[in-house]
């Protein structure tokens, strides 16, 4: 009949309870967790010494479920550290003090060559791993060095880290397997062999390089040790990641751009590629002159090894200005300034560039001449201006190049050299922003073929802190006067002051193609509103 005892599960289940011992647990810091009842003791009532015997049996059911819970809690947290393991994109592997493998995660079984997609290969990916759980991890993972590292972490807790590693591996098909179960690990032999063995097979059947599927990953890595909290070893744990992609993208790049912008390139991402963006750049066609006649009589192998040899020294001048190399087009050469990065003076850097060619040309031809081959003549045409920039292309292929007037009208500048006579020509727009560091010649002023809008055009003669020679300023003077009389419809004038100017480069072809002009101007005058612009018919 005491108070304290609720009489409500006897009246629910028809229980009799006559006697009750109940008596609380605690934890290891005193906090109750649980409670313990005694009921309907088989003879009398309970007693002191059943309270003394209980609480003791309490101390340890206390005990008994903290323990429970904590092991609970490990196996949560265990479940927790296995997921974020099995989530990482980078291979992650952790040994024991022995550097045997104790954990490896999926990416690390991807990146050994182990099948990953479909629940249909997961039996594959639990045999792979059984398979390498306890091996030594270098056998598993063949890195030079690999080995030494992981030992110094272990032994005196040094962190490594190794850009740039290479790892070689092989993939053994099922029905090529000599052990016969699924695909395999097989381990390269050493450098330059071709050889390969299956991996837990060191001295079983060689195997050729026709006979796996040859991997090859570009890795990071890092190895570190795993310590408990007063800083002890208690293993090591590997990162590898793979960076073949990337080393892939770079090797791509560094064909189109110097190694500095290609790593600033790849820095800020692929955006900066695939999206379309407008830019203020400068073009450069390059081409060769007279090409059919010069190939006509090589064998297939000769052409190309001459345009190889050729490419490689015109390209190294679009490299030393910062350019991007856009793409070869036959015997033609397309360099950007100022994509895909920005290139404050992209105009200047394309006019050394521009001058670099030329001044390497004359030290190739130099070669062929002593080789007795003929010597190679090019035309290169020069404009800046606004163009888009990005990734065109369809699915199958893409590549990076620029479009716009920009891109045409320098297609159309480096045919102009041909009608000249001249190997650099560059526009309005590039001479209006370089226009006090170059020596030029006003050619003309002239409508292309596909274009509305006139452009005066340029020779480009020199850099100007190269000094002209006197004979050369007086050339360029009476050049000038002749153009200024030839626009002003003074032709009379203009044509004496031409043929003044043939005297002293009788071979110079802009002087002949305007003495032309001004004598077919002498013999029917064109409108009075002529504004001395020439249209051209042909590109």
């Amino acid at each position: 009949e005491d108070p304290r005892f609720s009489p409500d599960a006897d009246k629910r289940t028809g229980y009799r309870t006559r006697t009750i011992l109940c008596m609380p647990v605690f934890d290891s810091g005193g906090k109750l967790i649980a409670v313990t009842q005694l009921i309907n003791k088989a003879q009398g009532t309970f007693t002191g010494s059943d309270e003394a015997f209980m609480r003791a049996f309490n101390i340890q059911a206390g005990v008994a479920l903290e323990n429970a819970k904590l092991f609970e809690s490990v196996l949560v947290e265990k479940q927790y550290q296995k997921d974020i393991l099995q989530s990482l994109s980078d291979a992650v592997v952790s040994t024991d003090m022995e550097g045997r493998i104790v954990t490896i995660n999926e990416a690390a079984l991807e990146l050994l060559g182990c099948p990953m997609e479909g629940e249909q290969n997961r039996g594959e990916r639990d045999r792979w791993q059984q398979a390498l759980l306890h091996r030594p991890v270098w056998q598993v993972i063949p890195i030079e060095t690999l080995r030494f590292r992981l030992e110094d972490s272990l032994t005196h807790g040094a962190k490594h880290y190794v850009p740039e590693q290479t790892l070689r591996l092989g993939i053994v098909p099922a029905a090529l397997s000599p052990v016969g179960m699924g695909d395999q690990l097989a381990l390269a032999g050493p450098s330059q062999s071709g050889s390969y063995r299956l991996w837990g097979y060191p001295d079983g059947e060689v195997l050729s390089a026709d006979q796996v599927q040859r991997l090859e990953r570009s890795l990071n890595l890092t190895v570190n040790p795993l310590t408990d909290p007063e800083g002890r070893v208690l293993g090591g744990l590997l990162v590898l990641e793979d960076i073949s992609q990337e080393k892939r993208m770079k090797s791509t790049l560094y064909r189109y751009m110097t190694p500095g912008v290609a790593e600033q390139v790849m820095a800020l991402g692929d955006d900066l590629l695939m999206k379309g963006e407008r830019k203020d750049v400068t073009v450069l066609f390059s081409d060769i002159r007279g090409y059919t006649t010069l190939t006509e009589n090589l064998e297939a192998d000769k052409v190309v090894e001459m345009l190889n040899t050729y490419f490689e020294t015109m390209v190294e001048a679009v490299f030393n200005f910062e350019g991007t190399l856009d793409k070869f087009i036959g015997d033609a050469l397309m360099a950007v300034f100022g994509a895909p990065l920005p290139l404050s003076n992209h105009a200047w850097a394309a006019v050394q560039s521009a001058l670099d060619m030329r001044r390497r040309l004359v030290q190739y031809n130099a070669e062929r001449v002593e080789l007795n081959q003929p010597e190679i003549r090019i035309g290169i045409g020069i404009s800046s201006g606004e163009v888009v920039s990005g990734n065109i292309g369809s699915q199958r292929k893409m590549e990076y190049t620029v479009i716009g007037d920009g891109v045409n009208l320098s297609a159309r500048l480096e045919g102009v050299t041909k009608e000249y006579g001249c190997d650099i020509v560059i526009s309005e727009y590039t001479y209006s922003l370089c226009r006090d560091r170059i020596w030029v010649r006003e050619l003309d002023r002239t409508q292309v073929k596909g274009k509305r809008q006139p452009v005066n055009l340029y020779e480009l003669i020199d850099r100007r802190d190269q000094p002209l020679d006197t004979e050369t300023q007086a050339f360029l003077n009476l050049y000038a006067n002749a153009r200024n009389a030839y626009t002003a419809m003074r032709f009379e004038e203009a044509l004496d002051l031409f043929q003044r100017a043939k005297q002293m480069r009788p071979e110079d072809k802009a002087v002949a193609v305007h003495i032309q002009r001004a004598q077919e101007y002498l013999q029917q005058p064109p409108p009075a509103d002529w504004d001395g612009v020439h249209i051209m018919t042909t590109k």
